[in-house]
Protein backbone atom coordinates (compact mmCIF):
# COMPACT_ATOMS: atom_id res chain seq x y z
CA UNK A 1 0.00 0.00 0.00
CA UNK A 2 1.62 3.13 -1.26
CA UNK A 3 2.65 5.56 1.82
CA UNK A 4 0.49 8.37 1.01
CA UNK A 5 -2.50 6.06 1.19
CA UNK A 6 -1.60 3.92 4.25
CA UNK A 7 -1.39 7.45 5.92
CA UNK A 8 -4.92 8.70 5.00
CA UNK A 9 -6.44 5.70 6.21
CA UNK A 10 -4.68 6.15 9.11
CA UNK A 11 -6.16 9.74 9.48
CA UNK A 12 -9.53 8.11 8.83
CA UNK A 13 -9.55 5.89 11.43
CA UNK A 14 -8.36 8.29 14.26
CA UNK A 15 -11.35 10.61 12.99
CA UNK A 16 -13.96 7.76 12.65
CA UNK A 17 -12.38 6.38 16.45
CA UNK A 18 -12.41 10.16 17.87
CA UNK A 19 -16.47 10.51 16.54
CA UNK A 20 -17.35 6.95 18.20
CA UNK A 21 -16.05 8.34 21.68
CA UNK A 22 -17.64 11.40 21.55
CA UNK A 23 -20.98 9.91 20.90
CA UNK A 24 -19.99 7.50 23.48
CA UNK A 25 -19.41 10.25 26.14
CA UNK A 26 -22.35 12.34 25.33
CA UNK A 27 -24.45 9.32 25.35
CA UNK A 28 -23.87 8.06 28.82
CA UNK A 29 -25.76 10.55 31.22
CA UNK A 30 -27.43 10.55 34.21
CA UNK A 31 -31.60 10.28 33.40
CA UNK A 32 -34.62 11.93 35.16
CA UNK A 33 -35.94 9.25 37.72
CA UNK A 34 -39.51 10.01 36.03
CA UNK A 35 -41.44 7.99 38.38
CA UNK A 36 -40.27 9.97 41.51
CA UNK A 37 -40.40 13.16 39.76
CA UNK A 38 -44.45 12.57 38.72
CA UNK A 39 -44.79 11.10 42.82
CA UNK A 40 -43.13 14.28 44.22
CA UNK A 41 -45.18 16.76 42.23
CA UNK A 42 -48.18 15.40 43.73
CA UNK A 43 -47.58 15.67 46.81
CA UNK A 44 -47.27 19.59 46.38
CA UNK A 45 -50.29 21.55 47.73
CA UNK A 46 -49.00 25.12 46.07
CA UNK A 47 -50.28 25.49 42.88
CA UNK A 48 -47.20 25.99 40.26
CA UNK A 49 -47.56 27.13 37.33
CA UNK A 50 -45.21 25.16 34.26
CA UNK A 51 -44.67 26.56 30.71
CA UNK A 52 -41.78 25.54 28.42
CA UNK A 53 -40.03 27.32 25.52
CA UNK A 54 -39.25 25.76 21.78
CA UNK A 55 -35.66 25.31 23.37
CA UNK A 56 -36.99 23.10 25.78
CA UNK A 57 -36.47 25.56 28.47
CA UNK A 58 -39.03 25.04 31.26
CA UNK A 59 -40.48 27.50 33.59
CA UNK A 60 -42.08 27.09 37.22
CA UNK A 61 -43.91 29.69 38.38
CA UNK A 62 -46.16 30.40 41.60
CA UNK A 63 -49.10 32.73 41.65
CA UNK A 64 -46.94 35.66 42.59
CA UNK A 65 -43.31 35.30 42.41
CA UNK A 66 -40.94 37.83 44.20
CA UNK A 67 -37.97 37.16 42.77
CA UNK A 68 -36.52 34.51 39.77
CA UNK A 69 -33.40 31.69 39.89
CA UNK A 70 -31.80 30.85 36.35
CA UNK A 71 -30.85 27.64 37.35
CA UNK A 72 -28.03 25.11 35.37
CA UNK A 73 -27.70 21.30 35.57
CA UNK A 74 -25.23 19.44 36.16
CA UNK A 75 -23.04 17.81 33.55
CA UNK A 76 -24.08 14.65 32.07
CA UNK A 77 -27.12 14.99 33.66
CA UNK A 78 -30.84 15.01 32.16
CA UNK A 79 -32.21 18.33 32.69
CA UNK A 80 -35.81 17.37 33.99
CA UNK A 81 -34.31 15.94 37.25
CA UNK A 82 -34.03 19.09 38.65
CA UNK A 83 -37.82 19.60 38.76
CA UNK A 84 -38.69 18.39 42.19
CA UNK A 85 -36.20 21.21 43.34
CA UNK A 86 -37.53 23.67 41.20
CA UNK A 87 -40.71 22.84 42.14
CA UNK A 88 -39.79 23.43 46.00
CA UNK A 89 -38.14 26.80 45.40
CA UNK A 90 -41.23 28.22 43.20
CA UNK A 91 -43.60 27.18 46.09
CA UNK A 92 -41.49 29.34 48.19
CA UNK A 93 -41.87 32.17 45.38
CA UNK A 94 -39.45 32.03 43.27
CA UNK A 95 -40.06 31.82 39.77
CA UNK A 96 -37.10 29.48 38.39
CA UNK A 97 -36.00 28.79 34.95
CA UNK A 98 -34.60 25.50 34.41
CA UNK A 99 -32.33 25.04 31.02
CA UNK A 100 -32.25 22.59 28.74
CA UNK A 101 -28.38 22.51 28.01
CA UNK A 102 -26.87 21.22 24.66
CA UNK A 103 -25.56 16.81 25.27
CA UNK A 104 -26.60 18.06 28.77
CA UNK A 105 -23.34 19.78 29.56
CA UNK A 106 -23.65 23.81 30.16
CA UNK A 107 -20.29 24.40 29.30
CA UNK A 108 -21.62 24.08 25.65
CA UNK A 109 -23.82 26.70 26.32
CA UNK A 110 -22.70 29.28 29.09
CA UNK A 111 -24.69 32.38 27.75
CA UNK A 112 -28.39 30.20 27.90
CA UNK A 113 -29.48 32.69 30.55
CA UNK A 114 -29.33 35.23 28.11
CA UNK A 115 -32.84 36.90 27.29
CA UNK A 116 -34.64 35.16 30.15
CA UNK A 117 -34.69 38.33 32.24
CA UNK A 118 -36.13 39.90 29.61
CA UNK A 119 -38.77 37.72 29.02
CA UNK A 120 -39.90 38.22 32.63
CA UNK A 121 -40.05 42.10 33.14
CA UNK A 122 -42.02 41.49 36.39
CA UNK A 123 -39.36 40.08 38.25
CA UNK A 124 -36.89 43.06 39.69
CA UNK A 125 -34.68 40.16 41.62
CA UNK A 126 -32.93 37.39 39.35
CA UNK A 127 -30.09 35.07 40.93
CA UNK A 128 -28.34 32.21 38.95
CA UNK A 129 -26.77 29.03 39.98
CA UNK A 130 -26.73 25.24 39.59
CA UNK A 131 -25.21 22.40 40.39
CA UNK A 132 -22.17 20.53 40.02
CA UNK A 133 -20.44 21.62 36.48
CA UNK A 134 -23.47 23.69 36.10
CA UNK A 135 -22.74 25.62 39.26
CA UNK A 136 -19.46 26.06 37.90
CA UNK A 137 -21.03 27.93 34.54
CA UNK A 138 -22.92 30.08 35.97
CA UNK A 139 -20.49 31.27 38.29
CA UNK A 140 -18.89 32.07 34.65
CA UNK A 141 -22.06 33.50 33.48
CA UNK A 142 -22.35 35.84 36.67
CA UNK A 143 -18.76 36.67 36.08
CA UNK A 144 -19.53 38.58 32.76
CA UNK A 145 -23.25 39.70 34.02
CA UNK A 146 -22.71 40.71 37.62
CA UNK A 147 -24.90 44.01 37.21
CA UNK A 148 -27.70 42.15 35.93
CA UNK A 149 -28.17 39.57 39.59
CA UNK A 150 -28.29 39.73 43.09
CA UNK A 151 -27.36 36.91 43.35
CA UNK A 152 -25.26 33.13 42.64
CA UNK A 153 -26.31 29.62 43.68
CA UNK A 154 -23.85 26.61 43.71
CA UNK A 155 -24.86 23.42 44.89
CA UNK A 156 -21.83 20.71 44.86
CA UNK A 157 -20.24 22.90 43.05
CA UNK A 158 -17.54 26.14 43.03
CA UNK A 159 -16.43 29.16 40.96
CA UNK A 160 -13.64 29.26 38.77
CA UNK A 161 -14.14 32.65 37.87
CA UNK A 162 -12.75 35.68 40.27
CA UNK A 163 -16.11 36.96 41.63
CA UNK A 164 -13.96 38.15 45.08
CA UNK A 165 -14.24 42.04 44.14
CA UNK A 166 -17.77 42.03 43.03
CA UNK A 167 -21.17 42.73 45.01
CA UNK A 168 -22.72 39.48 44.15
CA UNK A 169 -23.67 37.53 47.26
CA UNK A 170 -23.08 34.13 46.99
CA UNK A 171 -24.92 30.93 48.45
CA UNK A 172 -22.64 27.57 48.26
CA UNK A 173 -24.48 24.11 49.72
CA UNK A 174 -23.16 21.10 49.33
CA UNK A 175 -23.60 17.69 51.22
CA UNK A 176 -21.46 16.39 53.71
CA UNK A 177 -21.27 12.64 52.44
CA UNK A 178 -20.34 14.13 48.74
CA UNK A 179 -17.27 12.52 47.21
CA UNK A 180 -17.68 13.80 43.47
CA UNK A 181 -17.13 17.31 43.91
CA UNK A 182 -13.24 17.73 44.17
CA UNK A 183 -13.60 18.94 47.83
CA UNK A 184 -9.23 20.21 47.08
CA UNK A 185 -10.41 22.44 44.06
CA UNK A 186 -13.40 23.69 46.39
CA UNK A 187 -11.30 24.72 49.08
CA UNK A 188 -9.01 26.74 46.47
CA UNK A 189 -11.28 27.94 44.58
CA UNK A 190 -12.86 29.63 47.82
CA UNK A 191 -10.93 32.61 47.27
CA UNK A 192 -12.64 33.48 44.25
CA UNK A 193 -16.03 33.85 46.27
CA UNK A 194 -17.08 37.71 48.20
CA UNK A 195 -15.73 37.71 51.47
CA UNK A 196 -18.53 36.20 53.71
CA UNK A 197 -19.87 34.64 51.35
CA UNK A 198 -22.86 31.96 52.42
CA UNK A 199 -21.65 28.16 53.10
CA UNK A 200 -23.84 25.60 54.39
CA UNK A 201 -23.06 22.01 54.69
CA UNK A 202 -26.09 19.27 54.44
CA UNK A 203 -25.58 16.73 57.27
CA UNK A 204 -25.71 13.41 55.04
CA UNK A 205 -26.68 14.52 52.20
CA UNK A 206 -24.27 13.66 48.70
CA UNK A 207 -23.87 14.76 45.15
CA UNK A 208 -26.96 13.55 43.86
CA UNK A 209 -29.54 14.43 45.73
CA UNK A 210 -30.05 17.40 44.01
CA UNK A 211 -31.65 16.16 41.50
CA UNK A 212 -34.04 13.14 40.89
CA UNK A 213 -31.51 11.23 38.58
CA UNK A 214 -30.66 8.06 41.22
CA UNK A 215 -27.49 7.67 42.25
CA UNK A 216 -23.92 8.81 40.83
CA UNK A 217 -20.80 6.75 40.45
CA UNK A 218 -18.26 7.55 43.01
CA UNK A 219 -20.34 9.41 44.89
CA UNK A 220 -20.83 8.87 49.14
CA UNK A 221 -23.93 7.30 50.70
CA UNK A 222 -26.37 9.21 51.50
CA UNK A 223 -27.60 9.46 55.00
CA UNK A 224 -31.03 11.54 54.35
CA UNK A 225 -33.39 10.73 51.50
CA UNK A 226 -33.28 12.57 48.15
CA UNK A 227 -36.78 14.30 49.08
CA UNK A 228 -35.01 15.74 52.38
CA UNK A 229 -32.22 17.13 50.56
CA UNK A 230 -33.99 19.07 48.01
CA UNK A 231 -36.47 20.24 50.39
CA UNK A 232 -33.64 21.72 52.55
CA UNK A 233 -32.05 23.38 49.74
CA UNK A 234 -35.11 24.75 48.73
CA UNK A 235 -35.24 26.41 52.21
CA UNK A 236 -31.37 27.51 52.41
CA UNK A 237 -32.02 29.17 48.66
CA UNK A 238 -35.39 30.90 49.98
CA UNK A 239 -33.32 32.21 52.51
CA UNK A 240 -30.81 33.66 50.58
CA UNK A 241 -33.06 35.43 48.61
CA UNK A 242 -35.19 36.64 51.72
CA UNK A 243 -38.28 34.91 51.25
CA UNK A 244 -37.97 32.52 54.47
Amino acid sequence: MPRLRRNKLIVLLALVLTVLLCVGYVSDYYRTDTEAVSAFALTQSTVIYTEQTDEGTRVYKPENPVAGLIFYPGGKVEYTAYEPLMRECAAKGILCVLVKMPLNLAVLDISAADGVREAYTDIDRWYIGGHSLGGSMAASYIGEHADSFEGLVLLGSYSTADLSSGDVDVLSVYGSEDRVMNAEKYEKYKSNLPEGFTEYVLEGGCHAFFGMYGEQDGDGEAEITNIKQIKLTAEKIADFVGLE
